[in-house]
């Protein structure tokens, strides 16, 4: 999602198996209770932002209002890295470069750059007149003071500490030249400046003995970028307001509201009743199919940049080597995870929970860009082969028990997995029952977790899991997604968390990734990045289940010029672009527009959100595969 920070962990779009009869039935019943009432109750959810989208209409006062991609935790652009908080971010801080709608990196704060013979001083121009929101003047020592203190504060490291590891020194000779040398050659430089937001050194100095717990939620927030964070709702709703004299060209609507929704359905019925305006790749394969052909909607099938996976836990270790967490020992063992791997029928769940709109998956990058795109060689495939699973499981001494589940030969244990997946998320509740099933298979039982967007994302870092679903998106350059991966992400300490992806950490996996940086021939980095994923699926730390397609729908009736580009021979949008989308986005003369009482949404929803509540319970329990078809 171009400008937006590119391999961020966070939400995709939330689709409900259609391939359960069970699942089917109750669909049914849930639908027939939208039509009732799920169109009001999702009007509740978002009743905090009624009072704003109440502004009279037209430029000066329009108010447009999009879906949060995950529920929000921090605006502080040293520490998150959740895709709510970034697109939020992204949008009221600049960065040195943006990303256009081709993919290429193009000037943004930087206006041009130069690059010198040895490629170790890259100098470039900031542009001159900007001003932060509280009017005082955006200068090159910005840059210089953001980048200098991700080098040397390692609290401020946490979420982009890998982009700025070769950078030797970075200075502001003057307002407008930023120079930044490297210890070697960064061929990579330009997508990687657009992933580092700049911040205004005279706000942020007085934080940075706090970066740790510092959240920047109060508002108005100091920065620069199309929008200024105006407002904020706690895990609600986040308020942004129009920068009329952005000089990249200022946002068609006056007032933007971001709005977190905890279900899917109350978010499809707030699109349908005039309540909100825009999903972006957050629709399930029904919703999809159900919002084509109704009035004043349009819909938009989007290439995936993105990938759901089972992470397992190989062992938490901070970087010193330091142990912790509670994750099954088990784990560690490479060939379990290989084995896992194999008892997976990836091509069922694409079949199966995402009705056929996803891409099975196997290579660490996605084929939204397809330079970057990896393919296991048959010899090395750990495709699905149950019987292969079991044979590698019994040769590594894991015998099977009498009941079916296999013994660990270390501690004498059953082969116990706990599986952590999203309760707000459909498309984990309709996998988990298949991961269940298919590891039981080969003699491995499987407790599911349902937790809560931020719990389960609490528990990764503290290490306290065997499996988790995990989502990740990537951009038209690997690096942040590779270094993720890297020996260098792990945890400092057991209080600083790290942007690991997995603790996974392997030394040629490192040697790679830092050469990867340095190669200036796409081909040549090509074939080194193939190395990287080769290792990643040998490893088994990533299970990569599926590329979802990105379904997204706009009403159109009220907003036009929201997504860019036409659809390819396949009928698929590029990927959105909050940062585009956002600004280009323009209320549509005389478009419709809803209003609503609160009080009565707030009435409405905790009924539905009640009875959606015992559905959940419902779907989880099927179990066997003749309740599955």
């Amino acid at each position: 999602m171009s400008i937006t920070r590119f391999a961020r962990r966070g939400r995709l779009p939330v689709r409900i198996s259609g391939s359960a009869r069970r699942g089917k039935a109750l669909l049914a019943a849930i639908a027939g209770l939208t039509v009732v009432v799920g169109t009001m109750a999702s009007a509740a959810l978002a009743a905090g932002a009624a009072p704003a989208a109440a502004a009279s209409s037209g430029s000066s006062g329009s108010v447009l209002r999009i879906q949060a991609q995950t529920s929000f935790s921090t605006f502080n652009p040293f520490t998150a890295y959740f895709d709510g908080d970034l697109e939020v971010i992204n949008n009221i801080y600049p960065q040195l470069t943006a990303i256009n709608e081709t993919g290429q990196a193009v000037p943004y704060l930087a206006s041009k750059w130069a690059i010198s013979a040895n490629r170790l001083t890259w100098t470039f121009t900031i542009e001159s007149g900007l001003k932060w929101s509280d009017g005082k003047p955006i200068t090159a020592a910005d840059a210089a003071w953001t980048l200098n203190l991700i080098m040397h504060n390692s609290v401020a490291a946490t979420a982009n500490g890998a982009l700025v590891a070769d950078f030797k020194t970075v200075t502001a000779p003057n307002a407008t030249t930023l120079v930044i040398t490297t210890s070697q050659p960064e061929a990579n430089m330009l997508y990687n400046l657009n992933t580092i937001p700049i911040v205004p050194q005279h706000i942020w100095a007085a934080e940075v003995s706090k970066l740790n717990t510092f959240k920047n939620q109060a508002t108005p927030v100091v920065g620069y970028g199309p929008w200024q964070l105006t407002g904020y709702a706690p895990n609600q709703y986040a308020t942004l307001t129009a920068n009329s004299s952005f000089f990249m060209g200022a946002p068609h609507f006056h007032t933007l509201i971001v709005q977190y929704f905890s279900n899917s359905d109350a978010m499809v019925a707030a699109l349908r009743s005039g309540q909100l305006d825009a999903v972006e790749y957050n629709l399930t394969a029904p919703q999809f199919n159900s919002l084509k052909g109704v009035k004043g909607i349009t819909v938009y099938p989007q290439v995936s940049s993105a990938w759901t996976a089972i992470e397992l836990n190989p062992g938490a270790q901070t970087e010193s080597g330091r142990h912790f967490g509670n994750g099954n020992p088990v784990l560690t063992d490479p060939r379990v995870r290989q084995a896992i791997e194999m008892a997976i029928n990836k091509q069922e769940l694409v079949s199966k929970v995402w009705d056929g709109l996803a891409v099975p998956g196997a290579g660490y990058l996605t084929p939204a860009y397809p330079q970057w795109q990896w393919t296991p060689p048959s010899s090395e495939s750990l495709s699905y082969n149950p019987a292969k699973a079991n044979a590698l499981l019994t040769a590594a001494g894991y015998k099977m028990g009498p009941n079916g589940i296999r013994i660990d030969p270390t501690t004498h244990k059953p082969l116990d997995l706990r599986l952590g997946i999203h309760s707000d998320e459909a498309s984990d509740a309709a996998m988990a029952p298949y991961i269940v099933e298919w590891l039981k298979a080969i003699g491995i039982d499987v407790t599911v977790d349902s937790m809560s967007f931020n719990q389960l994302n609490t528990d990764l870092p503290e290490g306290d899991w065997d499996m988790l679903s995990d989502t990740w998106s990537t951009g038209p350059d690997p690096t942040f997604l590779l270094s993720i991966q890297t020996c260098g992400d792990l945890p400092t300490s057991l209080s600083q968390p790290g942007n690991t992806d997995s603790f996974f950490c392997n030394k040629t996996f490192d040697n790679l990734y830092n050469l990867q940086g340095t190669e200036f021939n796409t081909a040549q980095r090509v074939q080194t990045v193939d190395q990287m994923q080769q290792i990643l699926y040998q490893n088994a730390v990533d299970v990569i289940l599926y590329y979802p397609d990105f379904l997204s729908a706009v009403r159109t009736s009220y907003v036009t010029n929201y997504f860019y580009g036409k659809p390819n021979a396949q009928g698929f949008y590029p990927s959105p672009s909050e940062f585009i989308n956002w600004r280009t986005a323009t209320p549509v003369a005389g478009g419709d527009s809803s209003s609503s009482s609160t009080a009565l949404w707030v009435v409405l929803v905790i009924v539905v959100v009640a009875v959606l509540a015992g559905a959940s319970i419902v779907i989880r329990r099927r179990a066997t595969a003749g309740e599955r078809e």
